[in-house]
């Protein structure tokens, strides 16, 4: 006998709430009448795109497919009715980003997507706010937002007006900590006093509410105010904030982990419930010493108890956070749990990149750092080759072993568009161009440009050609102000010289020599053009005693062009400082200067026009994103990587943002990774014996294997690291057919090539050319000898500025500043004039006309 229960008595706990089992009948058949976009997605991945109510945490490890879901997870949204497009709030950091998203999206429905206007970066988003409510931040809604080179212009007039001397108290130094400060929601009454005694004796809180206020006259912006005067409105203004809340049924964010403290309070802000009373309008205090506390002190202040949270899913991976030097706080993402009270955490740990070896050395890696949330990242494919490990005797043995393996990896049939090198510093990048050059590989540098591309190495480049060549005008041009010489309006002067050589056919050079003689600039700008003429003669006859090492150092120095990097405070300046100090040293493998710059002129001429296919040479930080198949990691030692000035400077939590760039590093690489480390390198100048990296010690010894250089030793010989890739060949008996192995075979045909002595064996001479033709240079004259200086036609012209003037004594004359007058004396080109209104001058007589 059946016994029923009585209706009275069924309740909610008699019966379990149900979720189909992972993997059952149940999901797999709701699977298969699901929305095609839905098809293909994995379990973890699933239930992040279904899982649309109250916050949502989505730890997506590389590779596992986070724009997918993000894009996915929109879409869902839209085809179950659950808000309109309008209703989403979406935030990338990147345009680009922001671009395919709404690409996939019209592909998932079948549709353009239209009417997102809300699908955008943090800035892009904040300023269309800002420019809707612009009368509440005392603006226009039509007001500018400034570029950094604008806001340092606004900022030296502030120094000026205050005499504050901007030498010794730089506005772009200035720049940076209002960026920061900005980057944490402080207004200038929020910064702390110890913060604000950094700059210029305590004065630096007053001139950021000064640079504020003339923000306001000229109705303009910066970056930092798109989201610092939103986080002010909100405050200040209940009811607007709550029209927010309400018009954005769902928030979403990409890279959750990159965040910074402001992104951060206008993200809270805007995702709790509209119901909610209004927030405090000082959340963050005034008294705030240590900035690593800032987001969990005004995560406490804007978070009331049993606050009810809207639908805010938030996507990244705290294992890739690596910008904390730029304003990131890994902290944000830690912390969700504790800031969306209720939250789900979902793990994407399928990865479908890399192969298995690779996913568990970058594992065991980042499993020792202790601030994560912890996930472990896996694959179903195959688990591929081993993580390689190899030293090298110095860096460039180094460069040559890797250049090595490229060759190797393109005989197999490997596109160069699937290898890439990930450095640690840019200045790392020089000894792998220079090596791409000499065999023939082409290469691409991404996330900034080439070595020899860079100003600050375009610059010292400049000074040595001129040195070089007095007749070099694009180079004297470059340099002639930089750094600045007080020559007033540069571009005026500048054209005052060119129109002088141009009328009397001399270069830029020896126009200065002969206008610094004159008149024609005003003292101050005279002197110091004078001074510039002065020190090139000196630096020319310092060239003939002196190494050319040294003499490039001597003229950066003396130039005072590394002073103005030392001076300058911005976030690049140190990195410019390394890439001169990097320049100077590979001048050292070349005899002389002059084939040091015909070296450069090859690298220069490569550089023409993109290569289809190509190896790509970048930083780690700018490898992020990005997947090759192979993928190679120089430079894992300690000093360089982990960098000793983060571990200074941020101490533990500056070791594990290094840790993570490891770990992204590792994760760029699909098929293969291959370690490499020196055992001397060149720091600062110096040599050094360095240590390899802790960051080898925490990798699993069952998933990597260690190999032997196939660089060859510094000398030439095999050393204890492997053997050159000569050392096997008859010498140049084989059908090797690089342009560098050519161009080496060439030269010993030609008796000029050197025997054992080259760094891993045969390298190319440093070529001097003969110029002793008038028909040029003979490029089929090589020479390994040291020469003396060579005379051009162009120093011969140079030096031909004594010609006699067409003008006369007493002839009357005009010119175009000082009006009419007579000549009263003559030498050679150079006037002496007696003018009517300015009293007598001196004038090079192709400023003036017959009057």
């Amino acid at each position: 006998m059946i016994r029923m229960t009585e209706p009275s008595k069924i309740t909610s706990q008699n019966v379990p709430d149900h979720q189909p089992a992972a993997g059952g009948i149940a999901a797999r058949a709701r699977a298969s009448v699901g929305p095609k976009y839905l098809s293909g997605l994995n379990p973890e991945q699933r239930e992040a795109v279904e899982t649309l109510d109250g916050p949502v945490l989505v730890l997506a490890g590389a590779g596992t497919g986070k724009t997918r879901v993000l894009t996915t997870r929109i879409a869902h949204i839209l085809s179950q009715g659950r808000a309109r497009p309008a209703e989403i709030l979406s935030v990338t950091f990147t345009n680009k980003a922001a671009r395919e998203m709404k690409h996939r999206l019209g592909q998932m429905l079948g549709h353009a997507v239209e009417g997102m206007p809300w699908l955008g970066t943090f800035h892009s988003i904040g300023g269309r706010i800002l420019r809707f409510h612009a009368e509440l931040a005392q603006l226009k809604s039509n007001f500018t937002v400034l570029d950094v080179d604008d806001q340092v212009r606004l900022l030296k007039q502030l120094l000026q007006a205050e005499n504050i001397d901007d030498k010794r108290w730089p506005a772009r130094m200035l720049a940076g900590l209002i960026d920061g400060w900005k980057n944490r929601g402080l207004m200038p009454s929020q910064v702390p006093s110890g913060e604000a005694a950094v700059f210029a004796n305590g004065k630096g809180g007053k001139l950021y509410a000064s640079y504020q206020e003339r923000l306001k006259i000229l109705n303009a912006a910066d970056f930092g105010d798109l989201l610092l005067e939103n986080i002010r409105i909100f405050r200040e203004h209940p009811d607007i904030l709550r029209q927010y809340q309400q018009r954005f049924k769902y928030i979403l964010v990409d890279e959750y982990q990159d965040t910074n403290v402001a992104q951060y309070l206008w993200l809270r802000l805007l995702s709790q419930a509209p119901s909610q009373p209004a927030l405090p309008v000082a959340a963050a205090p005034d008294a705030i010493d240590d900035p690593s506390r800032d987001a969990a002190l005004a995560a406490q202040a804007l978070a009331p108890a049993a606050a009810r949270l809207k639908n805010i899913c938030c996507v990244g991976d705290d294992d890739q956070s690596i910008y904390g030097w730029r304003g990131a706080e890994v902290d944000n993402i830690l912390r969700f749990e504790h800031d969306f009270p209720g939250a789900k955490v979902i793990r994407l740990e399928r990865n479908y990149r890399s192969t298995g070896h690779i996913l568990a050395a970058a594992s065991h890696l980042i499993a020792h750092n202790e601030g994560r949330l912890g996930k472990t990242l896996r694959t179903e494919d195959q688990d591929g080759e081993k993580v390689t490990v190899t030293g090298s005797w110095d860096s460039e043995e180094e460069a040559r072993g890797i250049g090595e393996e490229i060759e190797q990896l393109q005989r197999q049939g490997e596109k160069l568009n699937e290898i890439a090198i990930l450095v640690r510093a840019s200045y790392q990048m020089r000894e792998f161009e220079d090596r791409f050059v000499t065999l023939g590989l082409p290469y691409r540098v991404i996330g900034g440009p080439r070595f020899y591309e860079r100003a600050e190495i375009r610059d010292a480049l400049a000074y040595l050609r001129v040195i070089n060549s007095p007749a070099d005008d694009l180079a004297f041009e470059r340099i002639v102000n930089t750094p600045k010489r007080g020559l007033g309006d540069g571009d005026a002067t500048v054209q005052m010289l060119h129109d002088h050589a141009r009328k009397r056919r001399i270069p830029l050079f020896e126009a200065a020599r002969a206008v610094v003689e004159t008149d024609e600039l005003k003292p101050k700008a005279r002197g110091s053009l004078r001074d510039l003429v002065a020190q090139f003669d000196r630096w020319r006859a310092q060239r003939e005693v002196t190494a050319h090492t040294d003499l490039a150092q001597i003229v950066l120095d003396e130039s005072g062009y590394t002073e103005m990097w030392q001076k300058d405070r911005s976030a690049d300046a140190a990195g410019r400082l390394e890439n001169l100090k990097e320049l100077v040293r590979s001048m050292e493998e070349f005899e002389n200067l002059q084939g040091f710059l015909e070296h450069i002129s090859l690298v220069m001429d490569r550089e023409g026009g993109a290569e289809d296919d190509a190896v790509s040479l970048m930083t780690l930080h700018s490898a992020k994103g990005l997947e090759f198949d192979n993928v190679f990691l120089p430079g894992w030692e300690e000093g360089l990587f982990p960098s000793q000035r983060t571990l200074d400077e941020q101490g533990r939590a500056g070791l594990e943002e290094e840790r993570r760039l490891g770990h992204v590093g590792l994760t760029r690489a699909r098929r293969r990774a291959k370690i490499y480390f020196a055992t001397n390198r060149r720091i600062h100048g110096t040599w050094s014996t360095t240590i390899p990296s802790r960051f080898l010690d925490e990798l699993p010894a069952a998933n990597v294997e260690i190999t032997e250089s196939k660089g060859g030793s510094a000398w030439g010989g095999t050393g204890g690291y492997g053997a050159s890739r000569f050392d096997d060949m008859e010498a140049f008996g084989s059908s090797y057919s690089t342009p560098g192995w050519q161009r080496a075979q060439a030269n010993r045909n030609r008796g000029g090539g050197r025997s054992g002595g080259g760094r891993g064996g045969f390298e190319e001479e440093a070529t001097t050319f003969s110029t002793s033709s008038s028909s040029g240079p003979d490029f089929g004259s090589f020479s390994s000898r040291r020469r003396g200086p060579l005379t051009i036609e162009g120093e011969l012209v140079a030096k031909s500025t004594g010609t006699t003037s067409e003008f006369s004594l007493e002839d009357r004359v005009f010119h175009q500043k000082f009006g009419y007058g007579r000549v009263t004396k003559i030498d050679g080109n150079k006037l002496t004039i007696a003018f009517d209104k300015a009293g007598e001058k001196k004038v090079v007589d192709s400023f003036v006309q017959r009057a």
